[in-house]
């Protein structure tokens, strides 16, 4: 992504912190660790989701719908826009379609 850190930072993540203009609204070195972190918490709910998909039959929509409101609820939650891209980004990694995608601002 940049000449000082090796962290590929996809554009549908970097979207997230632009403003009208295309200009980041913080400074690179958060977006990169912001970045590492939704990649992290993706990755993760990848066993979580496929282990409750299988042990439990529940459908892949609910389950990734699930996933973004546990991770907009309080007390620790994230921004929506932040929190979609996970949820979107595990589907991925699934290779499942998140249906009930909620519509962010």
């Amino acid at each position: 992504m940049y000449d000082d850190n090796q962290t590929f930072v996809p554009d549908s993540f970097i979207e997230l912190y632009q403003d009208a203009r295309g200009r980041l609204t913080i400074g690179k070195p958060e977006l990169a660790a912001l970045y590492e972190f939704s990649e992290d918490m993706a990755q993760l709910l990848v066993d979580q989701c496929q282990l409750i998909h299988h042990r439990d039959g529940v459908d892949e929509d609910q389950i990734l719908t699930r996933c973004f409101a546990g991770l907009v609820a309080e007390p620790t939650s994230l921004a929506p826009p932040q929190a979609q891209w996970i949820v979107r980004r595990s589907a991925e990694l699934l290779q499942w379609h998140w249906e009930s995608r909620p519509a962010i601002e």
